[in-house]
């Protein structure tokens, strides 16, 4: 780690005997190879994904500002099976709560930031949405300009709400200097969205998906998320059947639907930050929904082995080349031998990832909508 700053100041220690309820690991599970900060503060060289907790809530209205959230969704994290050994894990604890909620808004920043500047992927176990701000700052404090994307029911922009959770999101996509190139919400449910801000979302050429939509066709959002650098998922947008502990609607998304987009955060070489928010534990039942993260922390190391083994664009030979035009315009589509992934050439020869559909709808002469949409925000 750089030498200015030790993160380990704002953190503290997992308290292991807790976590696993003295049980301890058998070979194999996750808690036994996991490099966490338990006693003395882990040696982070070797790990490319490193778990963080911040159990924060106040931005929500709750006043016991402190959940027990991260340390619940360890639990049954650790006691999975260790799949993917070219990936290494490291968990250098929880975030200290600050007397106010703004300071521990402040050092898990910090430490997101540190983290990310030493070249590692952060996991971040929250307490509320609103911690989505800190993430972003761990940027903006870098003056890197990202595309962020968002899994929620909720459009996080309820200026009338005194809750910080329910209208970050201001903050985030108009505060000034703003470094958000472009933003994906993606399974809002329309029902809890006034038309207006969808409106809003689209003037500003941000996109967003309703939950429908991604149900039918999750593979499409693969390319959408493969763009992204901050991902953010609030486990509102899963059906309350599939994560008792999200109390907002009997629908959404399922516990596999999940899976499969924290695989596809995984898989992305851009994702270098991840959170996941909204565990309120005193709704959860039989720890149900620390089980659901669970699994979708499974996956991202699952997409992590899988993207890995993805070529570089320049290596021309790992990919399937295809040539096509459209409304006159001439483009190259590429598609991974490896992965099965596409990507589009723009008119400035750059490559954006897409999705087989795009290229079946350039092939019969129509404009893909991800093309026009990556012309329209230059």
């Amino acid at each position: 780690m750089s030498d200015h700053l030790n993160i380990s100041d704002f953190l503290s220690p997992v308290n292991l005997h807790e976590v696993s309820h003295d049980e301890g690991y058998k070979d194999g599970q996750l808690g036994k190879t996991i490099a966490v900060y338990s006693e003395e503060f882990p040696d982070l060289d070797e790990a490319q994904i490193v778990i963080v907790g911040c159990g924060e809530q106040r931005g929500s209205g709750l006043i016991h500002g402190h959940s027990e959230a991260p340390d619940i969704i360890r639990r049954h994290f650790y006691s999975l099976y260790y799949w993917h050994q070219d990936i290494k894990i490291a968990d250098v604890g929880n975030i200290k709560v600050g007397s106010l909620f703004t300071d521990s808004y402040a050092a898990l920043k910090t430490v997101v930031q540190e983290l990310m500047n030493d070249g590692k992927t952060v996991i971040i176990l929250g307490g509320s949405h609103d911690l989505t701000l800190s993430q972003y700052n761990a940027y903006a404090e870098n003056k890197k300009t990202i595309e962020a994307s968002c899994v929620d029911a909720l459009i996080d922009l309820n200026l009338e709400s005194p809750f910080r959770h329910e209208n970050f999101l201001m903050e985030m996509l108009t505060g000034e200097p703003n470094y958000i190139r472009h933003y994906n919400h993606i399974a809002f449910q329309s029902y809890y969205v006034h038309p207006r801000m969808l409106e809003t979302m689209d003037k500003l050429r941000f996109d967003c998906y309703r939950v429908g939509s991604v149900k039918e066709n999750i593979d499409e959002m693969e390319p959408v998320i493969r763009n992204s650098n901050l991902f953010s998922f609030d486990i509102t947008a899963i059906a309350s059947a599939y994560a008792p502990a999200s109390t907002l609607s009997p629908n959404g998304l399922n516990g596999e639907e999940a899976c499969v987009l924290m695989r596809y955060a995984g898989m992305s070489p851009n994702v270098n930050s991840i959170g996941i928010y909204g565990y309120d534990v005193q709704h959860d039942k039989d720890e149900l929904t620390a089980k659901q993260i669970s699994h979708m922390l499974w996956y991202v190391l699952d997409g992590r082995s899988r993207g890995r083994r993805e070529s570089e664009l320049d290596e021309r030979d790992s990919f399937n080349e295809y040539h096509t035009a459209f409304a006159e315009v001439e483009t190259t589509f590429l598609q991974s031998k490896k992965t099965g992934r596409w990507w589009m050439q723009l008119p400035d020869k750059k490559f954006i990832a897409c999705s087989y559909k795009d290229y079946l709808l350039a092939s019969s002469n129509e404009i893909p909508e991800r093309w026009l949409r990556a012309q329209e925000r230059g």
